[in-house]
């Protein structure tokens, strides 16, 4: 069993609400969480595993909130979820063998391109525009779950934004476009977590200390997100991806 000070557990408390809270709508909880438990001293093996635990816990709360208010096209989710799966186990299993660094460079430039689409498209987001389930759509759906789920395995910074953006491509509003993205996000997540616990790199201890105060701030967030619609979510889509982008920044000059 880990034991850690008083103090750094208030600090996990505190940073576990705030990501809990971002990441149930817009994801980028991992900026917070990340460093958070960094700075409690977790084995550095078991950092992405304890993550992933805390993140689980999270995405599956924020997912509930937003099947109970229905604002999720399932007609699509239960084609694309085992698609996601089979991404996501995958890249856990490749990050094991292949440095995930490499991908910076790339993920800079493609949240830079959906933050300059995101704010030259001012009423984007705002009505849905999804026109049902087609060829094409499940198509691009497919793509899509295979290859962020593969990303959030093997990398995971800016899956939220990553499937919030792909959703609305698809003609979804910004609060239909986050449910569908928590849902696909829980099923790589979940996924990635069980590949995580096989291959012993995950922490309990420091996982569910960090998850629990994630799954309240999850609550809340996602309340207030389906109740205060796209006029919240878009400023702070926009805000998390941006700072993401710093974050992936600072860290490939550093």
């Amino acid at each position: 069993m880990d034991h850690i000070s008083t103090g750094m557990i208030i600090v996990l408390v505190v940073c576990g609400f705030l990501a809990g809270f971002i990441d149930s709508v817009v994801g980028g909880g991992g900026l917070i969480s990340i460093p958070a438990l960094l700075s409690a001293g977790i084995p550095l093996h078991l950092l992405l595993g304890s993550n992933k635990l805390a993140g689980t816990m999270c995405s599956f709360t924020s997912t509930a909130s937003f099947v109970r208010s229905g604002k999720i096209n399932f007609q699509l989710l239960k084609l694309l979820i085992p698609f996601s799966i089979i991404g996501a186990v995958a890249g856990s299993f490749t990050v094991r063998q292949v440095p995930s660094e490499f991908l910076k460079p790339l993920v800079i430039v493609m949240l830079v391109v959906i933050t300059i689409y995101t704010l030259f498209k001012k009423s984007w987001g705002d009505v849905s525009t999804f026109s049902g389930s087609s060829k094409k759509t499940r198509l691009i759906g497919i793509i899509v779950a295979l290859v962020i789920g593969f990303y959030d395995g093997f990398f995971g910074p800016g899956t939220g934004s990553f499937l919030i953006f792909a959703f609305l491509m698809l003609g979804f509003e910004f609060v239909t476009a986050a449910g569908n993205a928590k849902v696909l996000n829980f099923a790589s997540n979940i996924s990635s977590l069980l590949t995580f616990i096989a291959l012993g790199s995950v922490s309990f201890y420091y996982g569910l200390l960090l998850g629990v105060p994630m799954v309240v701030g999850a609550v809340i967030g996602s309340k207030v997100a389906i109740r205060k619609g796209a006029g919240y979510i878009r400023p702070l889509f926009i805000t998390v991806t941006v700072i993401l982008i710093g974050k992936q920044i600072w860290d490939t000059m550093h």
